[in-house]
């Protein structure tokens, strides 16, 4: 099983001048570490106006930066949004392949579509559409990786012929992922060939029901790009410590913070009286339902908080081994868990938790 780091860039009030360079720093510093250390990926999402929450608006200028100051660890977007009033495929090819080149080919491209009246109304996004526009653009950009010219006429994009430069070190293209909320995608993911990335805090309890869903929709494959990327990857909130009571008091808090707040971002969606696309119905109903009320000691029990010392965090992940996740996305930069504590974590974790898995 493989591991990841897993980014909002999390800066919780009170904010002071200059805190948004001391946490990107951070995070860089954290990153080159867990280069260091053995995790095999580094993920971070795309929002926009989701203050304290994420700080992560333009993530592919981020990932230029660490491409230059790590070796061997992978650089994931989780995800890049394709409505096209965020980013046009074509500039999303673009930029995916100037990062694998700069990398060495080590970027993965995963996509989605955002769930946030927020974003989705900051950039007058239609939600009943976003299903349909990220379906069009995940089709069309590995061709925009591999052929020249590329050329398309769709519903959304009418593109004449054109070398869409530069073409991607990895061939024939990057790994593609998609995030999957709703159960049903999950099938979904494994039928277009994408890997799936599951940003759902149920636990590993809820995964073996889509994990199974996931493999047979890849037994069905017919993938959008050239090859299928049967990978399946779950959120954790990840805190490896000392031993099991510091580890929970110092990161359970913030962990819950993480919750609590990712609930509040779907409250306009019943605020402002808005209809629930299909679509979207079951993430919106997932967020109010599985996250609200709970505290720390029960996000531990279901596996959604791994928290405690190195074999505590060992059994977690084996369970997550178990139900046949391949990835686990470590969420450690949470709320306003200290940078040393997150550097400590990374530590300990790269030290005893990875080997015990290689």
């Amino acid at each position: 099983m493989k591991f990841g780091l897993m980014y909002e860039i999390q800066i919780p009030e009170p904010h002071y001048p200059g805190i948004e360079y001391d946490r990107y720093k951070q995070v860089i510093a954290q990153v080159e570490l867990a280069d260091d250390v053995g995790f095999d990926y580094f993920w971070t999402v795309e929002h926009h106006f989701l203050k304290e929450f994420s700080h992560c608006s333009a993530p592919e200028v981020l990932y230029g930066a660490i491409s230059q100051r790590t070796k061997r660890i992978r650089i994931g977007h989780a995800v890049t949004l394709l409505p096209y009033r965020y980013n046009h495929p074509i500039r999303v090819a673009e930029r995916a392949a100037v990062l694998d080149i700069v990398s060495d080919g080590r970027m993965d491209l995963g996509t989605g579509r955002s769930t946030t009246l927020i974003e989705m109304g900051g950039f007058e996004i239609d939600p009943e559409e976003t299903q349909s526009q990220w379906e069009e653009a995940v089709t069309i950009i590995p061709r925009m990786l591999t052929e020249d010219p590329f050329s398309y006429e769709g519903h959304y994009y009418s593109i004449p012929p054109r070398s869409v430069i530069p073409k991607p070190v990895q061939k024939p293209h990057p790994p593609l992922w998609v995030a999957c909320s709703q159960p049903t995608s999950f099938k979904r993911a494994g039928q277009m060939g994408l890997g799936a990335l599951c940003f759902n805090l149920g636990g590993y309890g809820q995964m073996e029901e889509r994990v199974a869903m996931y493999r047979e929709g890849v037994n069905q494959a017919h993938p959008v790009g050239a090859f299928v990327n049967d990978q399946i990857a779950a959120l954790c909130l990840t805190h490896c410590g000392e031993n099991d009571k510091e580890a929970k008091e110092v990161a359970g808090p913030e962990g819950v913070w993480f919750v609590d707040k990712s609930t509040e971002l779907y409250r306009p969606w019943h605020e402002q009286g808005v209809n629930v696309p299909d679509s979207y119905r079951f993430a919106v109903g997932a967020v109010q339902e599985e996250r609200t009320h709970k505290d720390a000691e029960d996000h531990i029990a279901n596996g959604a908080f791994a928290m405690g010392d190195p074999d505590t965090v060992i059994n977690v992940m084996k369970k997550y081994q178990e139900v046949g996740i391949d990835q686990v996305l470590c969420f450690m930069q949470m709320g306003n868990l200290a940078h040393s504590r997150v550097m400590d974590s990374i530590k300990l974790f790269g030290k005893y938790v990875i080997p015990y898995f290689r």
